[in-house]
């Protein structure tokens, strides 16, 4: 795939880049090499200061930023400045919680000091998506900064303007040469980068070949990997539920980022009690809302961000109509230009179907009836994917079971799935495995070393537990 922006409401090919060469990329990675070394050297208070200049930054450019979003990928423009305020966000709260996550942490035993240490390992290559391409971005470098580490990105191939905007930002904010760059690289690239010696670890976002590939890499190269890969997210609705509550979030749930989230709600799990109301005010809402430009402040959908999303998207749809579901509502194209898709509703879903077994990544959702929780429970279970989950009822006793028992990496009770600085974010099974924020996030890419020192004479061992 070129390396272009291509506007997905037009399809006009605004700007196209260049491959790095070879020697550049040695360039960049040898510079990643000496900027580890000075990021490592800085004490907290120094790091946290240029990583609240980058919060400030984003914060100043949020509509520049924004309309950047927008322009690449397609995400209405009020969605794409949360993106950029969210940025912010999360580089504020590593910048104050950072020492305090990975301060040395003392542990009781016969030594007269035991402690753990979190030190930084280097430079981190980040293979980041397309959907969300600065929150995806920040949310990986504002703690591995923060740890002391340095940044790589090989962003998406439709995105380079943000990949660019993104280093820039850094770069104003006061971070010094090399310690994050963003590498114009091919996917075939890729390979080579995960394979140096230069590189200490990986993380990625995206599909599941993406992630085999750059997973199965480094753990031949013997080094850390986190992936986030897809989701086919479950949103169970139960007869205690407050249905206006559920109806109104699960249609935000749906057609966030155009419906191409990994966390976007994708099948609608709901008692058979309720089945049919929900149904019906469901299908209003997906029906009525607007798709269109995305620059336009009341546009609540546009188009998806590359022409293969919207083929790959109404196949599955045709697919699965054709083994028995139940078209409702949508399930066609939008329009002569760009990568429109209507909102659609699919009902009596075959388990078989691409709609309930594959990641539908665009805005179609699913309905499935169940008879009670147990067999929610089944369904919500009967995916390769494991990342997110919504559960809507007020019976305690019923959210519990629903918690301990639904395979994935996070469960939302009457609230819809979304990442949190503050919580860790990721999956099982497909959907992967590491975590990203909160303060596991931070400790994903450090070196976790055990420190025991034995009784000893003159000073005590206190010396050498470093807190600052």
């Amino acid at each position: 795939m070129a390396i272009a922006t291509i506007n997905p409401s037009t399809g006009e090919t605004l700007k196209t880049f260049q491959p790095l060469s070879d020697q550049q990329i040695e360039e960049k990675l040898q510079r990643s090499v000496e900027a580890a070394q000075r990021n490592r050297e800085r004490s907290f208070a120094e790091r946290s200061k240029r990583m609240n200049k980058a919060a400030d930054l984003l914060d100043q450019r949020q509509k520049d930023l924004g309309a950047l979003i927008t322009t690449e990928m397609g995400k209405p423009i009020k969605a794409a400045i949360a993106e950029v305020n969210k940025c912010a966000l999360v580089c504020r709260y590593y910048a104050e919680h950072a020492q305090q996550f990975l301060s040395d942490e003392s542990v009781k035993t016969e030594a007269e000091m035991t402690f753990i240490r979190y030190e930084p390992i280097g430079a981190v290559l980040a293979v980041m998506p397309w959907n969300f391409p600065f929150w995806q971005v920040f949310r990986f470098a504002a703690p591995a900064l923060m740890a002391g580490n340095v940044g790589l990105l090989k962003h998406a191939s439709n995105v380079p303007q943000c990949a660019i905007a993104i280093e820039t930002v850094f770069r104003d904010a006061g971070f010094s040469d090399g310690e994050f760059q963003t590498l114009l690289i091919t996917s075939e690239q890729v390979q080579k980068v995960v394979n140096d010696d230069r590189v200490k670890a990986a993380t990625l976002t995206g599909s599941e070949p993406a992630g085999a590939s750059v997973g199965s890499t480094a753990a031949k190269r013997i080094k850390k990997s986190v992936l986030e890969l897809g989701g086919s997210d479950p949103f169970v609705v139960m007869p205690s539920a407050n249905l206006e509550d559920a109806v109104n979030t699960a249609v935000k749930a749906r057609i966030v980022n155009n419906g191409q989230s990994c966390i976007a709600a994708k099948r609608f799990i709901v008692h058979e009690k309720i089945g049919d109301e929900f149904e019906r005010r469901f299908v209003a809402a997906m029906k009525a809302l607007k798709v269109g430009d995305p620059m336009d402040e009341s546009t609540e959908i546009g188009p998806l961000a590359m022409p293969q999303i919207i083929n790959d998207i109404d196949e599955q749809v045709q697919r699965s109509i054709a083994v028995g579901a139940k078209l409702l509502t949508g399930g066609k194209r939008i329009g002569a230009l760009g990568n429109f898709y209507a909102p659609t509703v699919l009902s009596n879903v075959p388990h078989n179907a691409p709609a309930a077994c594959e990641e539908t990544f665009g805005p179609v959702a699913s309905l499935f009836r169940v008879r009670d929780a147990d067999e929610a429970i089944a369904v919500a279970n009967e995916t390769k994917f494991g990342l997110g989950a919504s559960v809507w009822t007020r019976d305690r006793d019923e959210a519990s079971r629903f918690i301990d028992r639904i395979e994935t990496g996070q469960v939302f009770v009457n609230a819809m799935v979304a990442s949190d600085p503050r919580v860790p974010f990721g999956g099982v099974k497909h959907s992967g495995f590491g975590r990203e924020l909160g303060v596991y996030g931070i400790r994903e890419f450090v070196n976790i070393k055990t420190v025991w020192i034995a009784k000893m004479d003159g000073e005590g061992a206190s010396r050498y537990s470093a807190t600052e």
